[in-house]
Order: structure tokens, then C-alpha cells, then sequence
């Protein structure tokens, strides 16, 4: 039999003509255009915003309509952005789907071999959400990031009380409370008398003036206080700083609501009342349901604060995620289909460094130990498979949640616990009748006060 050459095989035909890519470095990007269309189709550009124009410049006087560029810093975003604004369509490539493609030839470079794929159709974007999103974002992670420089000075305080042996945190369970900080503000401005100390006990602390006098007697060395002066005025410009950040949240959000149009109705009550810490300074719930139209805090394990980071992260328009099964599949929380021959080798999920499905898996962390249908669906698989596998089950159940109640308006009521474990006790029970059926026996309940004997 003949061998078939290379010829004989079809040939893909460019299904987007005016592709080209950009090869995203931290000195240098280096760009590719359709050859047909100049001399010189792949060319290097440096990564000052003048030259980003130029590479724009260059990619329309080529005829370029789309641009595909492939990065895993963040030095994408400048180029993306100025690609953006001057009209052209742009993606950002994952690295790992476009090295999976085969057949690169060893002399074509990165440039080069990714505008063929994109010229064929063959690489499929990350997720990028709109502008207004992409800005909520932004603040929102720069407020993380200023919680955690504020964690760091509230624990440079404590160690500082704890070289001048004031035992304050073990008299109230948190220092940055109402009773901690006024200690702590007494002693920067110069009290050392422990009973004048113990007057600044707010009425809600549990410990009584009296512990809190032998907890705050102590050896007061100047450079214990200054330790501590200079950590209260970092955490106190680090509150500041995160004060000025919810302004830009907040006002963003209501633009955000005003665009949006949505007719709203009365917003029901909170299921839980109680503040968390560190959350935004104005009502995030109400600003989200203004916002959404929907409430997600209904969803058991979504706070308000948690909620507007899952906004953040993905969106308010779910679209891009034809199916609940498409959303928790790009979340790394839906189980793997690694198949051959009929075999399943593996169906472990994938590693992901996104931030949603790490809040997603705080939620379920956090709902485990509540008396819903989702805590006790998290208790049974716990005890079953591990609490690794049940918080990754538990966050896909919330992801789909999160979903239908964005993408179709879908209000969620919790059956409650008691509701879901009668549940499966019934699909137990109905498998088992099943099985006994198929070996040709017939199951019976036991009466309650018939006697178990014991050989």
C-alpha cells in the first residue's frame, strides 16, 4: 500500500484573516501579522506606551482586526488595554491550551505560531469582564490587599503588649475592638495607671473591670510603647486608606445600579445580622440587590462581603458560561473526565489559582457547620471522603447557586438539614430495594420494639 505524503493531507483553511498575535514580555513584545501582508511579518516592539502605539499603529496599517497575545504576568495588561482602546478585538491565550496544540515547526516563533492557530480559529480566550467590572475588581483586590498590611500591624500591636506583659488579649477576644483600641489609644497617649485603663471597658465585654485591671498591669519600657505607637498609627492610616477605597466601591456600585436600570423590589430581611469584620464601610447587600435585582446573600455561606468579591471576580452578566457546568468547569470545581478505552483513569479536578473558586471553597468551609441542607450534604460527604473532597463538592453546589440565581433569577429557599437527610435516606432506601429485587429477595422494615439479639 502507498504511503501518503504530507501532501495528501487536508489543509486547515484561516477562518479569521486579519489575526495576529503578540508574544507578551517584560522588555520586549514581539508581534506577528499575516505574512501576505507585509515583508517583515513578525517584528519586536518595546513596552513604553509610545511604542504600544506604534504596534498599534502597525497592526492597522497590516490590515489587523484581532489580536491574540499569550502571557502569564501581568505585563499583558497595559498592551491589552491601548489594543483595546484602539479598536482592535483582543483575547489573552492561557500558555497551557496553546503548547497543547500540536505540529510547531521548532523555527517559528511564539509570535508566529500563535497568529496561525488564531488565524484558524483554534485558541479560545480567557475571561475578561467588561471595563466597569474589571475597575470593581481592581478596587476590590487593592482592599485586600490593605486588610492584610492592617493584619500585619494589628499582630506587631500584640507583640509589642506582649514585651510590656499587658495580657490583653487574652481579657477580650479581639484588640481592634471597642474595648482594645481605647486601652491601646489610652497607653500611646501616656495612661499607665491600670484602673484608668480598666474604665475604657466597653458594657459588651465579657470580662469584668477587675480582670481587665490584672491583665494591664505590665512593664512599661519606651521602646515596647514606641513599638506600638508607630504600629497603631500604620493600622490607623491602613483603616484610613480602606475607608477611602470603599468610597470609590461605593460610588461605583451605584453608577453601576443607575446603568442598570433594573426594577427592584423590597429587599427581605438579612439572614444573619451580625458584621462581619473587615467588611466595607455602607450596606453592600443593599448595593448589590440595587445592582443585581436578585439576593444573593439567600444563598447559605455568601455574606454580602463575599458576594461582591464573586461579583468582582466574575461578573454580574454570566453569559459567557453557556451552562452551569461550563461556570463550575472554568472554576476548577467540577470533576475531571480523563477517559480511554471506556476506563475512567481519573476524575480529580484540576489545580487552579482562581480567586473565585477560593471564596467559593471559603463559603463551603464555613457552611459546614451549619444546621442547612448544604452543611449536612457537607458533613455526609466529610465523613464518607475526606473534607478535602467534601469543601470542592460543597463549593460546586454554591457555585451552581451562585449561577442560576445571576443567570435565570432563581430565588433559593433552604430545605433545612432534617429535609435533605430524608431525602437521601429515601434514595438509599429505593437503591437497596432495587439491588434486593435484582438478586430476587424482598426488603422488610424491622418493627421498632422487635429485640436485636445480640450472638
Amino acid at each position: 500500500m502507498p504511503r501518503k505524503t504530507t501532501g495528501d493531507r487536508p489543509e486547515l483553511n484561516p477562518v479569521n484573516v486579519g489575526a495576529a498575535a503578540v508574544d507578551i514580555g517584560s522588555k520586549m513584545h514581539v508581534a506577528a501579522v499575516n505574512p501576505a501582508c507585509t515583508d517583515t511579518p513578525v517584528r519586536a516592539f518595546g513596552t513604553f506606551t509610545q511604542d504600544l502605539h506604534d504596534l498599534a499603529d502597525w497592526f492597522k496599517a497590516c490590515g489587523v482586526t484581532s489580536v491574540a497575545m499569550e502571557s502569564t504576568g501581568v505585563y499583558w495588561i497595559p498592551a491589552y488595554e491601548i489594543l483595546e482602546q484602539r479598536g482592535f478585538e483582543v483575547i489573552l491565550v492561557n500558555a497551557r491550551y496553546a503548547k497543547n496544540v500540536p505540529g510547531r515547526k521548532t523555527d517559528v516563533s511564539d509570535a508566529a505560531w500563535l497568529r496561525q492557530l488564531h488565524s484558524y480559529g483554534l485558541l479560545r480566550g480567557s475571561f475578561r469582564p467588561d471595563a466597569e467590572i474589571a475597575t470593581l475588581r481592581a478596587y476590590l483586590r487593592q482592599r485586600e490587599r490593605l486588610v492584610e498590611y492592617a493584619a500585619a500591624h494589628i499582630q506587631h500591636m500584640q507583640k509589642a503588649l506582649m514585651e510590656m506583659n499587658l495580657q490583653l488579649h487574652h481579657v477580650v477576644s479581639d484588640i481592634t475592638g471597642a474595648t482594645g483600641m481605647r486601652i491601646i489609644r489610652a497607653i500611646v497617649a501616656g495612661e499607665r495607671d491600670p484602673d484608668v485603663l480598666a474604665t475604657y471597658r466597653d458594657v459588651r465585654c465579657h470580662s469584668s473591670i477587675e480582670t481587665i485591671r490584672a491583665a494591664l498591669v505590665g512593664n512599661d519600657r519606651d521602646e515596647h510603647v514606641f513599638a506600638l505607637t508607630q504600629s497603631l498609627e500604620l493600622y490607623d492610616t491602613y483603616q484610613a486608606k480602606m475607608l477611602a477605597c470603599d468610597r470609590k466601591l461605593e460610588s461605583l456600585i451605584a453608577a453601576l445600579a443607575d446603568k442598570g436600570a433594573k426594577p427592584i423590589g423590597k429587599l427581605p430581611k438579612p439572614r444573619v445580622k451580625t458584621k462581619q469584620i473587615n467588611t466595607p464601610s455602607f450596606d453592600v447587600r443593599t448595593a448589590l440587590y440595587g445592582v443585581l435585582g436578585v439576593d444573593l446573600t439567600e444563598i447559605h455561606g455568601l455574606g454580602p462581603s463575599l458576594a461582591l468579591k464573586l461579583i468582582g471576580e466574575c461578573g454580574t452578566d454570566l453569559r459567557a458560561w453557556p451552562s452551569a457546568k461550563h461556570f463550575t468547569s472554568w472554576l476548577c470545581l467540577a470533576p475531571g473526565n480523563k477517559i480511554s478505552g471506556g476506563k475512567v483513569l481519573s476524575s480529580r479536578t484540576r489545580r487552579s489559582s482562581s480567586r473565585a473558586a477560593a471564596l467559593l471553597r471559603l463559603a463551603a468551609t464555613t457552611i459546614g457547620r451549619s444546621d442547612t441542607a448544604l452543611g449536612a450534604f457537607y458533613r455526609r460527604l466529610s465523613s464518607r471522603a475526606g473534607k478535602a473532597k467534601a469543601v470542592t463538592a460543597t463549593a460546586r453546589k454554591i457555585a451552581v447557586l451562585f449561577y442560576n440565581t445571576l443567570r435565570h433569577g432563581m430565588t433559593y429557599r433552604d430545605p433545612g438539614a432534617d429535609h435533605y437527610e430524608e431525602q437521601y435516606r429515601s434514595r438509599v432506601l429505593a437503591n437497596l430495594k432495587r439491588r434486593a429485587k435484582s438478586l430476587g429477595f424482598v426488603l422488610q422494615a424491622v418493627p421498632c420494639d422487635a429485640e436485636v439479639a445480640v450472638s
